[in-house]
């Protein structure tokens, strides 16, 4: 397969997984990137001429179309947690639907997040939905894939809590009993590669991504001090605490909780029955615990040579 293969954010968590997994098909991927020079790591992961990196931002349009231009497919994944969402998951997102359509690729690929809904009271998932509708404005045959929360090795999700086991003796958990199914960032680029590599089977289409386990928050905390071997005291914040603490101090920089995640917790992160999924991909799920270890051992004391916790 020698098409060209345009990704937004292409250097970020879930791109690099989607360059690899597309370098491995053959394909030329031009990664786009708001500073190319953060995705030059992936440029030993090509063969020579396969990969070209081009600066954009994705909310001006002029240089969205520059870099889309001669594309056969186009693959958006930029997403943000806080600042400008409509910037980027809306206006972005239409820059991106039109300029592919402009350049006469023959797909469009758009992560999207499960929970999207432009009648969301949280900016994240109403910026999600409306980016979805102005993405099949633009493109009507865009393959839209809605995953659930991402983990990997460099993921923020299961590294930050293991980050916080590692340091504080007792662990706060928000919204306790909100349900989430854990997606790998590399099954979902490999649904993404065999969207881009057979179009027409997918065009049209929305798919919600889900890994094997359905989990609580709750269950994921204490699963993560078991793996890392801290046995931290757990403690459940109230809703009205938390609700609290997230417009109080969710603007701060490092803040625990922002209010637009808080706000993102408020329904569960899972699957909606009867939707299609990764197996119309043909990609096997992968359990969290498969391929954790591989990075998790990193915060155990003595890493590696530990014993097995006994928790």
């Amino acid at each position: 397969m020698d098409r060209l293969v345009t990704v937004f954010g292409g250097g970020g968590f879930l791109g690099r997984y989607v360059a690899q997994a597309l370098f491995r098909t053959g394909a030329r991927v031009r990664i786009v990137q708001r500073d190319a020079r953060a995705a030059w790591f992936l440029k030993p992961l090509s063969t020579l001429g396969q990969a070209q990196f081009v600066s954009c931002d994705i909310r001006d349009a002029g240089r969205v179309h520059a870099a889309t231009a001669g594309s056969d497919v186009a693959v958006n994944l930029v997403g943000t947690l806080s600042g400008d969402f409509h910037g980027i998951h809306v206006d972005g997102a239409r820059n991106v639907a039109e300029a592919a359509a402009a350049a006469g690729a023959r797909a469009l690929v758009h992560v999207s997040a499960i929970g999207a809904d432009p009648a969301s009271d949280g900016r994240y998932a109403r910026t999600k939905g409306e980016g979805e509708d102005a993405v099949r404005a633009a493109f009507p045959d865009a393959t839209i894939l809605r995953p659930s929360l991402l983990f990997g090795r460099e993921d923020n999700f299961v590294n930050r809590f293991a980050g916080l086991a590692r340091l504080s003796p007792v662990l706060p958990v928000f919204r306790p009993k909100m349900r989430m199914q854990p997606v790998y960032a590399s099954d979902v680029a490999h649904a993404i590669a065999a969207a881009v590599a057979d179009p027409e089977a997918h065009a049209g289409q929305t798919y919600e991504l889900g890994g094997p386990q359905v989990m609580t928050m709750r269950e994921l905390m204490e699963w993560i001090c078991k793996t890392t071997g801290y046995g931290r005291a757990l403690v459940d914040v109230p809703d009205f605490a938390g609700a609290l603490l997230a417009r109080a101090t969710g603007w701060a920089p490092g803040a625990p909780l922002t209010y637009d995640q808080w706000m993102m917790l408020q329904k569960d992160n899972v699957v909606a029955p009867g939707a299609k999924g990764l197996e119309s991909f043909g990609v096997r799920q992968t359990p969290l615990i498969a391929v954790s270890e591989g990075w998790l051992t990193s915060y155990r004391r003595r890493g590696r040579f530990a014993a097995k916790s006994p928790y």
